[in-house]
């Protein structure tokens, strides 16, 4: 849990003026993980990891689609998180873009991007293999929750929070966290682990959500949280 003193503690800071932190302090709180939680972890898919570790300006005309120093930065943070979570028995699902044929009409797209993308693109990132009891959602729209059998999952399993990481902070991240909050759920989206193909927009996006729909923490925090789960389970 974070105090209220450091909820603006987070990588905004550097972007976000002083007038606007003071204009949205109504919004300050603790932060923390809600209770019964479950991972969601978004697109992580191949597609955004290609051209490497550089930047996306310079790989957007080989590898349109690609985040980059982004993506590849999260890698490491992403897959503790994913450890500890295990670890701590909490469900996982990943989700990625639906490919199979003849299962969605001409228009039904997650963003209304003009350029091709490549359609071998969507397989999950060969750095992030499923467990055979983790589960992964096909999706057609932005929304991990759209169309999909994500919520009737999460019900079944007897979850009442997420835990969010993934891309992009300003596209499916976003469209999936403020789903999961309209659904009741408490949603903690892990800073280290989300971004986007621009800093602006990752940065601008998660100082929204975290004001209105969510709470952004620390990958630190999350994994403190979740260990601290597991030794109450293994005392019980």
């Amino acid at each position: 849990m974070a105090s209220i003193d450091k909820f603006n503690d987070h990588c905004w800071k550097d972007l976000v003026p002083e007038a606007d932190l003071k204009l949205y302090a109504s919004w300050r709180r603790e932060t923390f993980v809600g209770p019964q939680p479950a991972l969601l972890a978004i697109d992580l898919y191949d597609l955004v990891y290609r051209g490497g570790p550089h930047s996306p300006y310079e790989l957007n005309d080989r590898y349109p689609g690609t985040c980059g120093i982004h993506a590849h930065r999260a890698i490491a943070p992403t897959l503790r998180l994913i450890a500890a979570a295990r670890s701590a028995g909490v469900p996982i699902f990943f989700c990625t873009q639906d490919t199979r044929p003849q299962n969605r009409p001409p228009g039904a797209v997650s963003t209304r991007r003009q350029t091709a993308r490549a359609a071998d693109g969507y397989a999950l990132y060969h750095a992030f293999v499923p467990a055979p009891s983790d589960v992964i959602i096909w999706k057609q729209r932005a929304s991990a929750f759209a169309g999909t059998p994500l919520m009737s999952h999460l019900a079944l399993l007897g979850v009442r929070s997420l835990i969010v990481c993934g891309e992009s902070t300003s596209g499916c991240v976003r469209a999936s966290v403020v789903d999961a909050y309209s659904g009741g759920l408490h949603v903690s989206i892990v800073e280290e682990c989300t971004f986007d193909r621009a800093e602006l927009t990752h940065k601008v996006n998660l100082f929204d959500l975290h004001h209105k729909y969510a709470d952004v923490m620390h990958v630190e925090e999350v994994i403190a949280h979740l260990a601290a789960t597991q030794t109450a389970r293994a005392a019980e």
